[in-house]
């Protein structure tokens, strides 16, 4: 994509990525493909925003180029040290040895470790101004959005707030930057949501204290790293972010994800039951297949709904694997406050019950009801399922 002017004299000179399949090497991102969001600010003095990955090194430079000489640069503001965003900061430096580079504190160490770079660095401190000419840029340290050196840039003259990880999302940009340019924003509102929950969900208090440090800030365009330029309505995206932040504080919708693993059949004879009783209740209900969904697509629904129905049989003894992988993922992104049930088949032996009641534990959920069944799904089971799942449902209103 060419430059396009995001304000007077400040230019998006990013690039897409449809090729990568995994974002952090964790994430699937074959389908919807990533966006590196970065710009450039023509003034006086030059500054290059945010970066690339190094695999985009040639195409960030021809976008750099159609607005300034990458040579004449005079700043380059690491607002995260993440190497999808400093993948050619060694590059960049070759390119314009004089460059400085601004940076907090901690972003100063990583370049060191990762880069070997340890001359040229402004320490920036939180509200911190620098004058470029015409544009005037000042600092907000923002630690642990999602890493302890993170900041967020904001060029006060045009109110453009470069944000980096902040209100970023997965998806390409589909020809387009800006929100205004798309009719239907459910696409990259979808994704942003599983960006959060996969990569920043475990900081709620610290998105919601750097949300507070720009309450006064004048933001009229909110320019992550990854996904849309939010320009027509930028408070869209800072209120969601608030939204999926308070959920890790309790506020979350009263709807039910259901996720079940089977060998056989017999828990997903059961799993259909369950879900017509939550439909019956007027609950909300995301029903996932563990073993064909990867827990990317499965953490957004977990982590913003109350209630969380597991079926899934025992397996020698223990919780069927594919759902006890699910599980841990969960636990370590600490996704705590839910309620939960249980239910699953056995053949010889159950064990998976006891699995899950350690599980429940550690996760600081609580356990609505464990149900352990032998065998097939019989006419019986299937009511006792259905009563299961509309029980559930009535709970959580």
């Amino acid at each position: 994509m060419a430059k396009i002017e995001v304000s007077p004299g400040i230019y998006w000179i990013g690039v897409n990525d449809r090729t990568t399949d995994l974002f952090e090497g964790l994430w699937p991102i074959t389908q919807e493909g990533v966006s590196y969001n970065a710009y450039v600010i023509a003034d006086e003095k030059k500054v290059l925003i945010d970066m690339a990955k190094d695999l985009k090194g040639d195409a960030l430079l021809d976008q750099i180029a159609e607005v300034v000489d990458p040579a004449s640069l005079d700043y380059i503001v690491i607002n995260h040290m993440e190497p999808d965003h400093t993948g050619v900061v060694r590059t960049m430096r070759r390119i314009a040895p004089q460059v400085q580079f601004l940076c907090t504190k901690r972003a100063k160490s990583m370049l060191e470790n990762y880069y070997r770079i340890t001359d040229g660095i402004h320490v920036v401190k939180h509200g911190e101004v620098l004058n470029l000419g015409s544009h005037q840029l000042k600092f907000y340290i923002t630690p642990m959005v999602h890493w302890p050196e993170t900041m967020m840039t904001l060029e006060t003259t045009g109110g453009v707030l470069f944000s980096c990880d902040a209100f970023g999302g997965y998806g390409a940009l589909q020809g387009a930057i800006f929100d205004e340019d798309y009719e239907d924003l459910s696409f990259y509102e979808r994704e942003a949501l599983r960006y959060y929950a996969n990569i920043v969900a475990l900081f709620p208090k610290a998105v919601l204290k750097a949300i507070d440090k720009l309450a006064d800030a004048p933001i009229k365009v909110v320019a992550p790293s990854h996904g849309l330029v939010w320009r027509k309505d930028p408070q869209r995206i800072v209120n969601l972010y608030t939204k999926w932040a308070k959920c890790a504080l309790g506020e979350l919708e009263p709807g039910v994800t259901l996720l079940y693993a089977t060998m056989y059949g017999n828990t997903e004879k059961m799993v259909e039951a369950v879900a017509h009783g939550v439909a019956r209740a007027g609950v909300p209900v995301d029903v996932f297949d563990v073993r064909h969904t990867h827990v990317s697509y499965i953490l957004p629904s977990v982590y913003t709904r109350r209630g969380v129905l597991i079926g899934a049989p025992t397996y020698e003894g223990e919780l069927f694997p594919p759902m006890a992988h699910v599980l841990d993922m969960i636990l370590r992104k600490r996704i705590q406050g839910r309620d939960v049930a249980y239910f699953g088949s056995y053949g010889w032996s159950g064990g998976a019950r006891r699995e899950i009641a350690t599980l429940v534990e550690k996760l600081q959920w609580h356990l609505f009801q464990s149900w352990e069944f032998l065998g097939g799904a019989s006419a019986d089971k299937l009511v006792q399922a259905e009563e299961l799942g509309y029980r559930f449902a009535q709970s959580l209103k």
